[in-house]
């Protein structure tokens, strides 16, 4: 029962970013003889394996930092596309000041549009149209 538990090899049997997934030592002799370790290597190769799962802790952990400090970029984003339809629904035009330069402003009137350009970063900027507003805002509220 206790090899059955243990039956990975050094490689593990399912690898996700490069990194074997953990198993459950049952029995520590079955689990050193599988191996075909001593005691100190395979305290060092767990030591390894562990350093692994750190770093990949670190990364995950750092990704959702950064995707944690976007959402009010995000929702900012959504309350602005939410205001010209408002706008575009009681046909009046939205007057917006806009940065031009470090302390310089230009008022803009933004007539009808059916389509909104966000900015994502890293030259990446995303065309949406009327119709996907619904789902952009639902599927950012569902996350």
């Amino acid at each position: 029962m206790a090899a059955s538990s243990t039956s990975s090899s050094v490689g593990g049997p399912l690898e996700r970013r490069g990194i074997p997934a953990a198993t459950f030592v049952e029995d520590v002799q079955t689990y050193l003889t599988q191996l075909g370790l001593d005691a100190n290597s395979a305290l060092a190769f767990l030591q390894e394996r562990l350093q692994q799962y750190k770093i990949v802790e670190m990364k995950l952990l750092a990704q959702q930092r950064d995707l944690q400090a976007k959402i009010p970029d995000i929702e900012k984003c959504l309350d602005i596309v939410a205001t010209l339809q408002a706008k575009k629904d009681a046909g009046e035009a939205l007057i917006a000041d806009f940065e031009v330069s470090e302390g310089i402003y230009s008022r803009a009137q933004i007539e009808e549009t059916d389509s909104v350009c966000l900015w994502l970063g890293a030259n990446v900027m995303l065309m949406r149209f009327e119709e996907e507003f619904g789902k952009c805002q639902s599927q950012f509220r569902g996350s």
